[in-house]
């Protein structure tokens, strides 16, 4: 099975994280790893994720000068990894720099842009000094990110369709966002369920909390891939 569920390993500790990923199935999901947890667990955990069969996305969103985020995609490549991501708001230098840093490795994860943070709003954007529609905003780096190199990005549901259709179909779109029907939208400001993200056009998913959070996380998982189809 080709999962399209990422589930966000939203947990402070080495002990919870296995705790949860010991009842799941490979088949069933993939994991992402974000920066609180790599910070406090390092790449220890992440080598335990794999060699248990997962694939990992390794979601810390990289944004430095090019030398530098080539070498760290070069070290997430080199670690196993899936997926890895980049701020498409580094720029096409950094960005090709990363490119050519994973094809030089034996494992050439995913590379991925992330535009905009689906917890922002336009005037969350606005006061940073951009005074612009989030869609326009993603629309803009998602195509930097593709003339770059990259194989596609992490956007909101909301754009997913504009993007296939300006893109292409082969553009890999990552979508946070994401909640069951009737759960709590938490910190997102752009949302959609599951099954509407999936028939937009969204090739993964990544839902955290609704299954982390869960009294039976394991079946809330199933619940979703059965609910998207």
């Amino acid at each position: 099975m080709n999962s399209k569920i990422i589930i966000a390993l939203d947990y402070k500790d080495e002990i919870s994280t296995l705790a949860l990923v010991d009842q799941l199935e490979p088949s069933l999901c993939r994991l992402k790893v974000g920066k609180e947890l790599f910070v406090r667990c390092g790449s220890g955990l992440v080598d335990k994720l794999i060699q248990r069969g997962f694939d990992v996305f390794l979601d810390l969103k990289f944004h430095d000068i090019p030398n530098t985020v080539a070498g760290a995609c070069q070290a997430a490549a080199d670690m196993g990894v899936w997926m890895v991501n980049v701020h498409a708001s580094g720029g096409r230098k950094m960005m090709q720099a990363a490119r050519e840093a994973i094809e030089q490795s034996s494992h050439q994860p995913l590379l991925i842009g992330v535009t905009i943070l689906t917890s922002l709003s336009r005037g969350d954007i606005a006061e940073t000094g951009l005074d612009i529609e989030p869609a326009d905003q993603v629309l803009r780096l998602a195509q930097l990110a593709s003339d770059s190199g990259l194989d596609g990005v992490v956007c909101s549901p909301l754009e997913v369709g504009v993007l296939k259709q300006k893109i292409g179909q082969e553009f890999i779109l990552v979508t946070p966002g994401v909640r069951p029907a009737g759960s709590d939208a938490g910190d997102q400001q752009r949302i959609m369920t599951p099954a509407q993200a999936l028939s937009a056009g969204s090739d993964y998913l990544v839902i955290g909390r609704p299954i982390t959070a869960s009294p039976n996380p394991v079946q809330a998982l199933k619940d979703i891939i059965n609910e998207c189809g």
